[in-house]
């Protein structure tokens, strides 16, 4: 691992991206690294042959996905951690969970990921709830503060759960978790994050924030493959009921002779939430080495590299008449960039398709998240490209 002080290099090498594009959409997607595209052929070529599915690959390469994961989250134990499938199966599970009583309210960040909100919706409506939606300020002036401010506001001692993202997946807006958390510990009420556009990439400590729930999606900060979420879950769900009955969430599981000796106690913790086939033998060897190099590179090392290669930019953007949120409010993997109303979307984004430039736009909002494979150049590409529309 590296040291708290040491300076990460550029590690495009480590990717297969081509040359000719700049690719700045972590938040899309994650390139995979070769490493983890290594361990996924790895992973196919054993299948031809099954008897080299032992013990280890059902249970202790899973464990040790658990452990990696509650190292990077300072989490001391590895079984809260759960196997999913996806965000939305983590949130179904909090909603199978969560106590929700007529007059209750749910908060939530206005325009946040739809899988954060959907089962919020279903809810509230089946409890006779209130989904309450703190939208963003509409004047940019200190916007993250103000928002975060509202939201803060909206908590009342009705609010039986609060479920945000660290950041904003659509302009990478943070959110004040601590300051939220203290206020839902005054109500009563939960508190479920959505990591999936932040962990990996920014620091983030389950003791410091102790959140009930934490669902990250592994593709994205993870650097992981498609189809393995990772998720925390505290003392409030250790009674819970997993979404499925599955054999391998049961207690004594690991006994494939004892397997028709039925088990009604479960896996202890949060393991009994984990998906069924949650051992996908091509898939978690390559969350496993996702996480190894995460871990290698570390998140608080990543926000600096990611800040060096685009403070300049951001600047320069700026002056260009664009908006960013300032750096308080905001991670350095991840920025919104408003796009003036005399700038055509259309035009905008054929300009950056010519010039191979790739990022996410959403309504009058451009996406930019870079990673480790990035550089000082990728950024200044977008500059020259935004200083073209102008």
């Amino acid at each position: 691992m590296q040291s708290a002080t040491t300076t990460i290099a550029n590690q495009k090498s480590l990717f297969s991206l081509p040359p000719d594009i700049t690719y700045l959409n972590c938040s899309y997607m994650a390139p995979l690294l070769k490493s983890v595209e290594e361990a996924g052929i790895e992973g196919l070529r054993k299948k031809q042959l099954p008897t080299q599915y032992g013990h280890y690959e059902f249970f202790h390469e899973v464990d040790h996905v658990r452990k990696q994961f509650s190292q990077l989250v300072n989490n001391a134990d590895y079984q809260r951690v759960a196997i999913l499938p996806s965000v939305s199966y983590g949130m179904a599970i909090i909603a199978k969970n969560l106590s929700v009583q007529r007059g209750d309210n749910i908060v939530v960040a206005g325009e946040q990921f739809p899988s954060n909100v959907y089962p919020w919706r279903k809810l509230v409506a089946k409890a006779g709830a209130e989904l309450r939606t703190v939208a963003a300020p509409t004047n940019f002036e200190r916007r993250g503060q103000r928002w975060n401010e509202h939201l803060l506001e909206s908590i009342d001692n009705q609010t039986c759960m609060v479920a945000v993202a660290h950041t904003h997946w659509a302009d990478g807006t943070r959110f004040d978790l601590k300051a939220i958390r203290q206020r839902t510990r005054d109500v009563g009420a939960l508190l479920v994050v959505d990591g999936t556009q932040s962990v990996g990439a920014m620091p983030f400590d389950v003791v410091d924030i102790q959140p009930d729930a934490l669902i990250c999606a592994g593709y994205k900060c993870l650097m992981g493959p498609y189809g393995v979420t990772l998720a925390y879950f505290s003392e409030y769900f250790d009674g819970g009921e997993p979404l499925e009955e599955g054999w391998v969430t049961r207690h004594k599981s690991e006994d494939f002779t004892n397997l028709v000796n039925y088990q009604d106690q479960y896996q202890p913790k949060a393991i009994r939430y984990d998906m069924g086939e949650r051992s996908n033998f091509i898939l978690i060897p390559m969350m496993g080495k996702a996480l190894e190099q995460v871990l290698e590179w570390q998140p608080e090392r990543i926000q600096e590299y990611c800040h060096s290669i685009s403070a300049t930019a951001i600047e320069k953007i700026r002056k260009l008449g664009f908006w960013i949120e300032e750096e308080t409010y905001r991670g350095h993997h991840l920025f919104g960039i408003r796009i003036p109303g005399e700038i055509s979307l259309e035009r905008l984004q054929n300009t950056l398709e010519q010039a191979k430039i790739v990022v996410s736009v959403r309504g009058r909002s451009m996406r930019v998240s870079p990673n480790m494979y990035n550089g000082e150049d990728d950024l200044s590409r977008l500059v020259d490209c935004l200083q073209g529309l102008k």
